[in-house]
C-alpha cells in the first residue's frame, strides 16, 4: 500500500530521487507559481532548486511525498496557502476566484516515470488535502486538467487530472477560462 509523508528536510533526498536530472521537475523544482515571471526566468535550475530546499526547510512543508509498497520515493504533491503563490494571481485559470482566508492550492504533481498510471495522483491529492487541512486550511482548491477535453502528455498532466480531483470530492466553481482547465475546490 503507497504511503504518503510530508516533505521534511530529512526527507529531502527522496524529494531529489523523485525529480531527478533532466525533465521539467528538475529545472522548475515547483517554482513556477511561487515567483513572478521575471523572478522565476531571473533564476537558475540550480537557484530553483536551493528556493525549494528553502521551504523543505521551512515551519510549514511545502508538499508531500508518496511512498511505493517497497518504500521508494514515486511522487510529490505541492500544496500551500493560496497567498504563498504569487503567480495565480496572474494566471488565467485561477482568475476566476480570488484568495481568502484559509483557501490553499494545490499546484503541481510529479510522479516518477515507471510509477505512472499506478494511481499515485490520488494518493498525492489525499495526502496533500491531509497536510492543509492539518495546518488550518478551510477550502483547498486546484487547477487540473479536464482529459476528456483534451488528451495531454505526462508533462502536461502536473496539476493533475480533473478526475481525480472529482473523485475525492471536490467540485467545479467558476468559469472556465479555457474548455480544458477548470477550477476546483474542496471545503474541508
Amino acid at each position: 500500500m503507497p504511503t504518503v509523508e510530508d516533505a521534511t528536510p530529512q526527507r529531502w533526498d527522496d524529494l531529489l530521487a523523485v525529480f531527478g536530472n533532466r525533465g521539467d521537475p528538475a529545472h522548475c523544482w515547483c517554482q513556477w507559481f511561487r515567483q513572478q515571471r521575471p523572478g522565476y526566468a531571473a533564476r537558475s535550475s540550480e537557484q530553483r532548486r536551493a528556493d525549494l530546499q528553502s521551504q523543505v526547510a521551512g515551519p510549514l512543508p511545502p508538499g508531500v511525498l508518496a511512498y511505493d509498497d517497497a518504500g521508494t520515493p514515486s511522487g510529490w504533491c505541492a500544496v500551500a496557502p493560496r497567498a504563498d503563490y504569487p503567480r495565480l494571481v496572474s494566471y488565467p485559470a485561477a482568475a476566476v476566484t480570488t484568495d481568502e482566508d484559509g483557501l490553499w492550492a494545490v499546484t503541481c504533481f510529479v510522479v516518477r516515470v515507471g510509477s505512472r498510471r499506478q494511481g499515485f495522483a490520488e494518493v498525492l491529492l489525499e495526502g496533500a488535502v491531509d497536510l492543509a487541512r492539518r495546518h488550518g486550511a478551510r477550502t483547498v482548491e486546484a487547477y487540473p486538467l479536464d482529459t476528456t477535453v483534451r488528451t495531454a502528455s505526462a508533462a502536461e498532466l502536473f496539476h493533475g487530472p480533473l478526475s481525480v480531483f472529482l473523485r475525492l470530492g471536490f467540485t467545479e466553481v467558476g468559469s472556465r477560462t479555457s474548455k480544458a482547465r477548470p477550477v476546483v475546490r474542496l471545503a474541508l
